[in-house]
């Protein structure tokens, strides 16, 4: 005789009822199958990254130039100016900016340069000053020079064995030779650079034919990602989606990124004006260069005029004085200015930033700490309209 209150086995097991009012217990899938296969793609990715950096940094760049640049494009192609002459007119004013700065700037470039030698004598004396005293640092120094004495007394060979060794040596026309390399080869690192600045020009080019290709082409690689993202409309359409919300938030983060920039560097600028430091305008540009780094900016900046404000003075109060005013500017800048300005979409949460700004700096160094948000900027944007990645998105955003 079969009970029929015993469920068959095959029925699946309903969830255990909580209290009357609760939601039930929530159950995650873990895909633990795809795993492996995820963390073996992500790996190819950064190995990717990584390799095609000389072809991906230069390009990455265009595109936000370009972006820049666009707005000018368009003004000149409504007064029935072509593209492809309007492209060129914008690049050429952009060369000729740039070159005409860089031409005014050759004199206080120049100037520091000539107190470099200035100011390296300046701390040879402080470290001899301080040399010259005696305190815990000399007691410790003298400690450790005995014991490498000691060690080596301890490690070289006895004087027979010296002996023996040098009459095998010339016995074999052996001359031993002992090589001393200086402890800092100035003309060294001056080539080096000199070759850095030749690779960075052969750059610069490139990136400016990227520019102009990019300002000529206009909308038409969006037509054509539109084009192959499917064949239905639903795919066409979150496509469009997609490309305009990376269009709107790349172009909103340029203008507010120019804009406080350039705010950063007036505002430096007439502070180091009014302190008395000298070369304020090149000092106030590069202010202006370096906001564009998210938290390491500020720090460089600060550090750097503290070096250049005490070099000068020689004066602490007067140097942290200089250094705390140029800290706050920025900061008031990246606290208050900003998050004003930027929308909210393109918005995301400090860690966010501060650990794509570890990732893409170490994937592409120091150009991977200056293009961090906007690419972390276009993930957003991109996962945001995926509904598979949207918790990535959530997870950037603010």
């Amino acid at each position: 005789m079969t009970d029929q209150s015993v469920q068959p086995a095959t029925e699946p097991l309903s969830p255990t009822p909580g209290k009357p009012g609760e939601p039930p217990p929530a159950v995650v899938d873990v895909p633990d199958r795809n795993l492996p296969l995820v963390i073996v793609a992500s790996a190819a990715v950064v190995l990717m990254l990584q390799w095609t950096q000389a072809v991906l940094i230069p390009f990455v760049i265009g595109v936000l130039v370009a972006y820049a640049l666009d707005p000018f494009v368009s003004v000149l192609a409504r007064l029935r100016i072509p593209r492809s002459i309007g492209a060129g007119i914008v690049v050429l004013v952009l060369v000729g900016v740039i070159g005409a700065s860089a031409y005014a700037l050759t004199d206080q470039a120049m100037q520091i340069v000539a107190q470099v030698p200035q100011a390296a004598q300046r701390i040879r004396d402080r470290v001899r000053h301080k040399d010259n005293r005696s305190g815990a640092i000399q007691q410790v120094q003298n400690a450790a020079t005995e014991l490498q004495k000691t060690a080596e007394a301890a490690t070289q060979p006895t004087a027979a064995q010296a002996r023996d060794e040098a009459r095998d040596d010339a016995s074999r026309g052996v001359t031993k030779v002992e090589i001393v390399e200086p402890a800092f080869d100035a003309q060294g690192y001056l080539y080096w650079g000199g070759m850095g600045l030749v690779g960075a020009a052969g750059q610069a080019t490139v990136i400016l034919f990227l520019v102009y290709f990019f300002l000529v082409t206009g909308d038409l690689y969006k037509r054509k990602i539109v084009k192959i993202a499917g064949p239905h409309l639903w795919q066409k359409k979150i496509t469009v989606q997609i490309l305009d919300e990376i269009n709107g938030q790349i172009g909103s983060f340029i203008r507010v990124q120019v804009l406080t920039s350039a705010l950063v560097g007036g505002a430096t600028m007439l502070a180091l004006w009014y302190f008395g430091v000298q070369q304020y305008v090149i000092w106030g540009l590069l202010a202006g260069i370096f906001n564009s780094i998210p938290y390491i900016g500020p720090i460089l900046v600060s550090g750097g005029l503290a070096v250049i404000a005490f070099m000068q003075f020689n004066d602490v109060p007067r140097t942290l004085l200089v250094s705390g005013v140029a800290f706050a500017i920025t900061s008031l800048e990246g606290y208050l200015l900003t998050p004003a300005l930027m929308g909210r979409a393109a918005r995301m949460n400090a860690v966010a930033i501060f650990v794509g700004l570890l990732f893409w700096s170490w994937i592409w160094g120091i150009w991977g700490a200056v293009l961090a948000v906007p690419m972390l900027m276009m993930i957003k944007a991109v996962c945001d309209h995926i509904e598979g990645l949207q918790p990535i998105g959530e997870l950037l955003g603010e």
